[in-house]
């Protein structure tokens, strides 16, 4: 093995040991349902262990609902990662009603939608370059029922009862 062979094996096993860059989905929220499409916004938490900020190049994400993709895109240039901290990135997906009307059966089966959501943050590594943070979330959206809409979400209820029970209060006093 020669000289330059062992410093490439050195440098690889050293990059191997450095800490990277994690993140984590918090939640994932419908922002805005339209004529065309529904707008998902996922919260994603991005750790950065280093003491400079790094730059994200790009986001690409995937949606797919019921094992089928949905959605499909990139958020060019969505900012940097603060140093040494964590960032919070905003990442909106739009999924036209087409695709979702694909999904009649997994909505009938359960009343929700099924989805997992693919994201590939692109950072640049000084020295290192482009690094991509694979990162996969799963969870369901529990469509509203017909009761669910004709009750409203039950705060009406609350307040009334609330409102009962402190002039009930009042009254004793």
């Amino acid at each position: 093995m020669d000289y330059v062979d062992k410093v490439k094996n050195y440098v690889s096993e050293k990059v191997a040991e450095m800490e990277k860059p994690e993140a984590t989905v918090m939640d994932v929220d419908v922002k805005n349902i339209s004529i065309d499409s529904i707008s998902y916004h996922a919260k994603v938490s991005v750790t950065n262990p280093y003491h400079v900020p790094i730059p994200i190049m790009e986001i690409a994400y995937v949606v797919k609902c019921g094992g089928s993709i949905v959605a499909t895109g990139t958020i060019p240039d969505p900012g940097s990662l603060k140093a040494k901290s964590t960032t919070l990135v905003d990442v909106p997906a739009k999924v036209p009603h087409s695709a979702i009307l694909s999904l009649v059966r997994d909505i009938a089966a359960d009343w929700d939608i099924d989805y997992t959501l693919e994201l590939g943050f692109i950072i640049d590594l000084p020295v290192f370059g482009n690094f991509t943070i694979p990162l996969t979330y799963s969870g369901e959206y529990k469509l509203p029922t017909l009761s669910d809409l004709w009750r409203g979400d039950g705060e009406e209820e609350k307040e009334k009862k609330e409102e009962k029970e402190e002039k009930e209060k009042k009254e004793e006093k």
